[in-house]
């Protein structure tokens, strides 16, 4: 190896050095985005919120890519949105806005060609345009109805010419805008699940009604049943208790193996009597809509291994057994 090499290599510092340097850049730049932030921020949600049309997000080069995460993020909370490359846009994939949609547009610098010759294109078109420059006087910024600033004072890369800092800032502002819409909307837990169908969030995001026992398989006695009746039903069903319901079909009680090793203690005659006087008459449930990992977690606090499910009016709708769970791979 040459001195030259040598002297080169003994420049440069350590990776762990690097690492912090960058970092501390970027964490700076979304420091300032949070100093920034004004009523500009409402306005841009206003738009997404009211926009009657599609959502198009756009972008070249590394702010493309930023782009096309935003687009994704906007569709995984209930927002569609597509992504759209501005290059192909002018040579026929402009067809795809039509006015009452919505453009959100990023560019660093704010005068990225093939962004700034589609913002006139766009207005004919009667589309409302969303910009995320580094710019407020660029004319990209100068166009929209809305500009929220994501410049940042320097690049995390020792030249300051490295997409770095200032992609971190626009996905962070993107971030931020779907998920301000998400709660805006009230999007809920089990829209979230509707569109997360497979994987391991998807199983994290069950709901108790997609793992219950429903149907002729739950366990059911009325009130007036005898306890041999009961007992039957315990053995057949198979899941080591019984729900105890009136002639509504309302949860009254569950009658479970504890109880009739209990009372078979307690009583020289435990076959005597009816379900209900056996039963536990306030029994922990669970609503057919909660997350099954809550079901799971309600089950191991309470050390009970099943669930009456409940639906509206208390209406027995099932069971959710542990077991069930815990094959689900919930956490």
């Amino acid at each position: 190896m040459s001195a030259e090499s040598d002297s080169k290599t003994g420049s440069r510092p350590a990776p762990r050095e690097t690492g912090r340097r960058v970092l501390e850049i970027e964490g700076r730049a979304l420091a300032d985005l949070l100093e920034r932030l004004d009523e500009s921020f409402d306005r841009a949600v206003e738009l997404l919120l009211s926009c009657s049309g599609r959502v198009i997000v756009t972008g070249m080069g590394k702010s493309g890519i930023i782009a096309q995460k935003i687009a994704a993020t906007l569709s995984s909370t209930g927002r569609p949105a597509y992504f759209m490359h501005p290059a192909e846009a002018v040579h026929g994939d402009l067809g795809m806005l039509v006015s009452g949609d919505l453009l959100i547009a990023l560019s660093n610098s704010g005068e990225t060609s093939e962004i700034v010759r589609l913002l006139e294109l766009v207005r004919r078109l009667g589309a409302r345009i969303v910009a995320l420059s580094g710019d407020p006087d660029s004319s990209l910024a100068r166009h929209a109805d809305v500009n929220l600033h994501v410049g940042v004072n320097e690049e995390a890369c020792g030249m300051d010419l490295v997409p770095t800092a200032s992609t971190t800032a626009a996905l962070a502002m993107g971030d931020a805008l779907a998920l301000a819409v998400f709660e805006q909307r009230g999007f809920s837990t089990a829209d979230f699940a509707r569109y997360h169908p497979g994987g391991r969030l998807s199983r994290k995001l069950q709901l108790v009604r997609d793992r219950m026992h429903a149907g002729e398989s739950v366990p059911r006695v009325l009130e007036s049943a005898t306890m041999e009746e009961a007992i039957r039903e315990m053995d057949l069903k198979k899941i080591g208790m019984t729900c105890v319901v009136d002639a509504r079909g309302r949860l009254r009680g569950v009658l479970t193996d504890g109880d009739l090793r209990r009372r078979m203690l307690r009583s020289s005659r435990p076959m005597d009597g009816h379900a209900a006087d056996g039963m536990t008459s306030d029994p922990v449930t669970i609503a057919e809509d909660a997350l099954a990992s809550a079901a799971l977690k309600l089950m191991e606090e309470r050390q009970i291994t099943s669930l009456p499910v409940v639906g509206p009016q208390g209406l027995l709708a099932g069971v959710i057994q542990i077991h069930d769970l815990w094959r689900t791979e919930l956490f």
